[in-house]
């Protein structure tokens, strides 16, 4: 049985005004209920753009996108009321307190009692009685996670969600997100923050100047890491050794250690330290800052 998607996004572009160089190019992307998907990038990559995009705040100059079977553009109210939205530059009403500010969001969606939005602002630690204009940036940004999540939605939008959450309210929101993923929510989350999106992501895609140059699926990344080592020889790292070893790619090489990418068996490796007075050996865990750059550093074809 095919599994609908809950956004499937196709060759979205979008230029602004007569700019010779595009904000997006040609990007195409699936996501699936129950899928958190992280979308890393600079600033001007282009992860914002899409996002506004998507929520039709921008007009597309060519390309689709369907978010729950509606039409981007066509459908952008149907759209609206069911999707959990969070911008990056999150904004408020002044003067309105949290508890006014989230009733009449309440109140516009339909969405029934104000039980679930005081569980999250408990757990969220939220002020909901001071005027929002008097809070601080993270504080603002618990509300504005709150009304993201508030009407339970079947897709959430998050640009940039944790931006000045001190660590204990980070640890919240993942739990958020992951008990939301338990329901079957699709999550299309924007981050800079390596680590967050290492930690709640089931797949992650890298934009840089507007195209998508790589997709990973974070278990693979995962299983891929288990396979990398950073071993220190007593003498002389025996590089001519290594390099004939099935399956083996040297990462680098500094004095007497060296960090090797091993696909396969790893009984090869083991024959040729065997050889060799090995002072340490270690298998790194994960680090995805370096996939990260290593889609910045070689600029050829997406990946």
């Amino acid at each position: 049985m095919t599994i609908q998607a809950a956004i499937k996004i196709e060759a979205l572009t979008k230029r602004y005004g007569a700019s010779t160089k595009l904000a997006l190019d040609d990007l195409s992307v699936s996501i699936n209920p129950g899928e958190v998907y992280g979308f890393l990038g600079p600033n001007g990559a282009g992860k914002s753009t899409t996002i506004r995009l998507l929520m039709n705040f921008l007009q597309p100059t060519r390309g689709t996108a369907k978010i729950l079977g509606y039409d981007i553009v066509k459908d952008s109210v149907a759209i609206k009321q069911s999707v959990g939205y969070l911008a990056g530059d999150f904004s408020v009403y002044p003067k309105m307190n949290g508890k006014q500010y989230l009733q009449y969001l309440n109140e516009l969606q339909g969405s029934g009692g104000m039980s679930y939005v005081n569980a999250l602002a408990k757990r969220l630690n939220a002020d909901l009685d001071k005027p929002l204009g008097e809070l601080s940036r993270g504080n603002r940004q618990k509300i504005g996670i709150i009304q993201a999540l508030m009407h339970q939605p079947k897709v959430l939008i998050l640009d940039e969600p944790t931006s000045g959450l001190d660590p204990l309210m980070q640890e919240e929101f993942y739990k958020l997100i992951n008990e939301a993923k338990q329901l079957g929510t699709a999550v299309f989350m924007s981050s800079h923050i390596l680590s967050e999106v290492q930690r709640i992501c089931s797949r992650v895609g890298i934009v840089r100047e507007g195209k998508l140059v790589g997709e990973r699926v974070i278990a693979d990344l995962v299983s891929e890491a288990a396979q990398t080592f950073n071993i220190t020889f007593a003498d002389t790292v025996p590089l001519s050794e290594l390099k004939r070893i099935k399956g083996v790619k040297i990462q680098n090489s500094h004095g007497s250690t060296v960090t090797i990418h091993m696909k396969g068996k790893l009984s090869g490796l083991f024959a040729v330290l065997a050889k060799h007075d090995v002072s340490a050996i270690a298998a790194r865990n994960l680090d995805l800052e370096e996939m990260f750059i290593h889609f910045y550093q070689n600029k050829g074809a997406r990946q």
